[in-house]
């Protein structure tokens, strides 16, 4: 037989209330988070990827975090390559507020937008980490007063590979700054046309290719070498190339050029870890000891 019609689940005013009820609770329990769209640069059609992806816009929204006991994955892995740290975590979002906040700003005709997407990331200001969303579960809880009030989205550690970060946020715009890969661009000051701007993209056309980069830092302290550091410097023909001694570097928007007099890398021992991590060691196991790690067989 039909349902009874003296009681309906699908009104409005339910409907509404229930939402109500659920962003209340997330404005409450939840944490403020920065959505970042993934911006496609040059997608590899074969792998599905892409390497130099962008990131220009970060959109704070309350999200709720599902995990009470800490975040889930596996955790701190020490392996002989270093140290992995894998953890994961749910979020919760109220399609309300997305639609309100981030739907209605990203969604173009050519471009729709109506839910997260896998592939985009989220920076947690509580840890101060950023998750990539691996999943988006739409469906829970599931139309309990016939609608779908949140999305539920599984996210994992984001591993950074070089992205352009452009939010206008300090600290999501940092994570370029000190963790891309960067070349060092050295110029004689007198020879230097304009004044190179920081974050502006500059250029180099070559004979047979043109590289681009981005400044993230300049350093005028010494009066004889003026220093350019590039990030997210690549070739347009795709291929791996580096700056030379023998072109202008441009500026795209100072218009300021140079000759580089040195193209170079910062020494590794800026970036490594390998003598953080043998001062810690040396103070749990003791060295002088022919077997450090245990008794003799």
């Amino acid at each position: 037989m039909p349902t009874n019609h003296y009681f309906s689940q699908g009104r409005l005013s339910e409907q509404r209330l229930y939402e109500d009820l659920i962003i209340e609770a997330l404005k409450i329990y939840g944490q403020d988070v920065y959505y970042l769209p993934r911006e496609l640069v040059n997608r590899d059609v074969i792998f599905g990827d892409d390497s130099v992806s962008r990131f220009e816009n970060a959109y704070k929204i309350e999200m709720y975090i599902e995990n009470i006991e800490g975040f889930d994955g596996d955790g701190d892995l020490f392996t002989k390559f270093g140290v992995e740290i894998r953890d994961a975590c749910t979020l919760v979002v109220s399609r309300r507020r997305w639609n309100n906040l981030i739907s209605k700003y990203e969604t173009t005709e050519t471009k729709p937008f109506y839910r997260p997407r896998e592939g985009d990331l989220i920076f947690l200001s509580l840890s101060k980490s950023i998750f990539e969303i691996t999943r988006v579960d739409d469906q829970t809880p599931f139309y309990q007063l016939k609608n779908l009030p949140v999305f539920r989205m599984r996210c994992e550690l984001f591993e950074y590979n070089d992205e352009d970060f452009d939010t206008g946020v300090e600290a999501i715009d940092n994570i370029e700054k000190y963790h891309g890969e960067k070349t060092i661009l050295t110029f004689d000051q007198s020879a230097i046309t304009n004044e190179f701007e920081l974050n502006e993209l500059v250029e180099q056309v070559n004979n047979t290719f043109t590289i681009r980069g981005e400044i993230s830092s300049i350093d005028a302290s010494d009066s004889d070498a003026y220093k350019l550091i590039i990030t997210h410097s690549n070739s347009l023909d795709g291929n791996y190339r580096t700056f030379t001694t023998t072109k202008n570097v441009i500026g795209l928007s100072s218009t300021a050029y140079a000759i580089p007099l040195d193209v170079s890398k910062p020494q590794l021992e800026e970036e490594a870890q390998n003598e953080s991590f043998d001062s810690e060691a040396s103070d749990i196991l003791d060295f002088r000891e022919s077997n450090p790690f245990g008794d003799p067989v």
